[in-house]
């Protein structure tokens, strides 16, 4: 059941809460999704956890007043969320944009996550986009600059957008077949329960040009310099990719690992590829609370 918070900044923002023991978790989901999607896993985590999965602007059941143009404009909403329902010592888990939403709020905010989960995350220097300017032809794509230039693309910013417009389930559940879905799928009525919670994203060209700059390695790239704010990231982390990955590339995974030094750990999910959730939830699971039991490998060969 979605509650409602209303920010400082003047957005709304929907919640799911499951009641629990005292270890408090915060999830937060990737572009196309909504705390709808963490379902199987909020089922699943084991009763000693209280959970909230909040969803971000723009989507699910959150207002969109104000256009985001980054990702620290959710990031500072994630922000104003825990102030506003008290929150103070929490670990949080990011899946895909989720992922790079959760590094800017721990390298901004610290103190408040403990312990963080990358699941199937964008990476510390973005999730590149590439725009065919309009033209139709694949061979034409080129990292694009500009907002402008992803909202020109027609190869996925106005394909996706256009099934949204037109509520067309069945367009946007092929999209998920080719790259998510590619191996397990949710059972006929999740799955349409999730496709049509899809349609209530009202930032999809904000989203995709928000993860095109968004950078806090120290690495400058064509479109955005690095920030350097992954060297503020210093809690035990753990970076989870399934080896069947077609969304998250086994290079940007590298990055994240490279940028986020010592303090990151990588471990695989077998046969599993951009949604954990549905291809492999008892593995994933099971990562996931060995993680926050101990906090990881790295922390516990120190102990």
């Amino acid at each position: 059941m979605l509650q409602t918070v209303q920010l400082s900044n003047g957005e709304s923002i929907s919640y799911r809460k499951r009641n629990g023991g005292p270890h408090v978790l915060l999830l937060i989901h990737g572009n196309m999704t909504s705390s709808k999607h963490w379902d199987v896993l909020i089922a699943s985590l084991d009763a000693k956890y209280t959970i909230y999965a909040m969803d971000l602007r723009g989507f699910g059941g959150s207002s969109y007043h104000q256009p985001i143009t980054s990702i620290k404009d959710f990031s500072e909403d994630v922000k104003l969320f825990v102030d506003a329902i008290q929150l103070k010592r929490f670990d949080m888990i990011g899946w895909s944009t989720g992922g790079a939403v959760c590094m800017q709020f721990v390298a901004n905010f610290p103190g408040y996550c403990q312990r963080l989960i990358l699941l199937a995350s964008a990476s510390t220097r973005g999730y590149p986009f590439y725009s065919d300017l309009g033209t139709g032809n694949q061979a034409s794509l080129q990292r694009a600059l500009s907002y402008q230039e992803v909202l020109e693309d027609s190869s996925k910013t106005k394909l996706v957008q256009g099934f949204y417009d037109t509520k067309n389930m069945e367009g946007l559940q092929s999209i998920w077949n080719a790259l998510i879905y590619t191996h397990q799928q949710p059972n006929t009525a999740q799955y349409e329960a999730y496709v049509e919670d899809m349609l209530s994203q009202r930032n999809l060209a904000e989203v995709y040009h928000a993860l095109n700059i968004f950078n806090i390695s120290a690495m400058d790239n064509e479109v955005a310099k690095g920030t350097h704010e992954a060297q503020h990231i210093h809690i035990p982390t753990l970076v989870l990719r399934g080896d069947r990955d077609y969304v998250i590339t086994e290079q940007m995974n590298d990055e994240i690992m490279q940028d986020l030094g010592l303090c990151a750990e990588f471990d695989c999910l077998e046969n599993c590829g951009h949604s954990p959730l549905i291809d492999d939830l008892s593995q994933l699971t099971s990562k996931i609370e060995t993680f926050l039991e101990i906090g990881g490998k790295n922390y516990a060969l120190k102990q």
